[in-house]
Formats: structure tokens, sequence, C-alpha cells
């Protein structure tokens, strides 16, 4: 059974991962609201999603303010005529010893990270009850949500908080007809591991490229993650088949950590 019809929000939507999920809900039949910081990314996607042939909507929105997440809701309902999937995937990486992470560096990736996800889950919950309807709430964890990783201390207390709201939610959520579950990827060959792999670099002194080559090393699987590995899982969960599923945070990472 497919997305037909449907209307998905995705968060963090102008590139990476976030890009991979809206192109692959748009051919599954979904149209698409996307939300991002970056507008000239954001109207690429758009125009790729059209070529799909699905709509598509675009918000300039900070996950991390609140009404900001609440109004990219409003405007995905208003411009696509319905609600049905919220995909809270925005997110930042921080490598930082904990030793010398700062107050603003863990406010920041906090306020982004968490928040961001909980004014998400907020905000959809509120309108699957307006419309008296079902509905999809994914949010975007992490391998580093399952294991805690050394340099990545405060990216990994992230993704743990987002395990715990996603089942929180699940719980609050579930008389409601609102499934909640997160996808926890792992080593993503993405521009935000181009730049995890450089701040590693900086601190470590290794070479440039060595700690992304260290880590696909590592996967049972033989190769790095792409988007569209994550963005296949992230389909599964918006689509009908996965609707006795509520609470989990699958790993989606070729082998790195089992659980």
């Amino acid at each position: 059974m497919s997305i037909n019809g449907k209307v998905a929000l995705v968060t963090g939507a102008g590139q990476g991962i976030g890009r991979g999920i809206a192109l692959r809900l748009a051919k599954d039949g979904a149209d698409i609201a996307i939300v991002d910081v970056n507008q000239e990314k954001m109207a690429a996607v758009a125009s790729e999603v059209a070529q799909i042939g699905r709509k598509a909507t675009i918000f300039r929105a900070d996950v991390a303010n609140r009404d900001d997440v609440y109004a990219a809701v409003e405007h995905a309902q208003k411009e696509l005529g319905g609600f049905d999937i919220m995909v809270n995937n925005a997110g930042i990486a921080q490598v930082q010893p904990l030793s010398d992470v700062t107050p603003e560096e863990v406010d920041r990736i906090l306020n982004i990270n968490v928040q961001g996800v909980l004014w998400g889950i907020q905000a959809a919950a509120k309108k699957f009850r307006q419309r008296k309807q079902k509905g999809k709430i994914i949010n975007a964890s992490s391998i580093a949500g399952h294991d805690g990783f050394a340099m990545l201390g405060i990216y990994s207390a992230t993704k743990f908080a987002v395990r715990a709201l996603t089942q929180a939610a699940a719980k609050e959520f579930a008389g409601d007809g609102i499934t909640v579950n997160a996808y926890c990827p792992g080593i993503v060959g993405t521009d935000m591991w181009v730049e995890i792999d450089k701040r590693f670099a900086e601190l470590t002194g290794a070479e440039v490229g060595a700690t992304y080559k260290k880590y696909v090393e590592g996967i049972a699987l033989g190769r790095a993650e792409t988007p569209d590995d994550v963005a296949a899982l992230v389909s599964y969960l918006a689509g009908p088949d996965s609707d006795y599923i509520t609470g989990q945070a699958i790993l989606i990472d070729g082998g790195i950590v089992y659980r």
C-alpha cells in the first residue's frame, strides 16, 4: 500500500537525508512541504518534487523556534490541502570533547536537535487532533542515540533524548491513532559527515578523510550509507504497512550497532 495523496512535511529537507526523504515520499505519492533555513536549497528540492509529478511547497523555518514549526504545519495544510505525515529530520552535529564543550554549544545543539523535534511532535499532534484523524510522526535519531560516541558526547545525548521523546509521545498519542517512531542512521555520505570528518582531523591530527574511512570500514555491509537507504525506512514508517509499529527507534546503519 502507498502513501498516494498524503501530505508530508519534512524539516531539514533542503539537503542530505532530508532531501532524500522528501524525494522518496514524493515518488511514493505524497505531496511535500519542504521546510529548511536555506531558501535556495528548498527551491531546488521543490523543483525535483515537481518533476516527479507531486505538489511541493516551501517554508523557511528555524526548528529551534516553536512558533516557526507551528507555522510550518499550518502552511503545509493550507497550501497542500491536508496534513498526514511529520518528519522531524532537521538536526546538526557537533564534534567536541566533553571536557571542552561550552554552554553556548550545548544550548545550540539542544535547541535544534531536541527542542526542534519536540516542537514538531507538538505541532503535528495538535494538527492531527484538530483534523480528527490518525497521523504519522517520524523523528531523526541516530546510532549515536543507541551508543554514546567519543568526541560526539553532546550530539549523542541529543539523539538519546529523541528516543525518549519518541517513546513518550507514542504512549501519549496512541489513543488518537497517532504513531511516533524514529530512524537511526549510521555513517551517511552527506555534507554533515564531511564536516564531522574535518572536525575530527582538527582535534586528533588525523588526515582529512581518515575518520570517515575508519567508520565506513567498520560497517558490516561494506559500504557507506546513502540518503536513499534512510529514506526507504522513513517511507515504510510513513505508510500503512507500519501502522502497528509505534515508540520504536529503528537502526538503519548497515551493521554498526546491534540491538
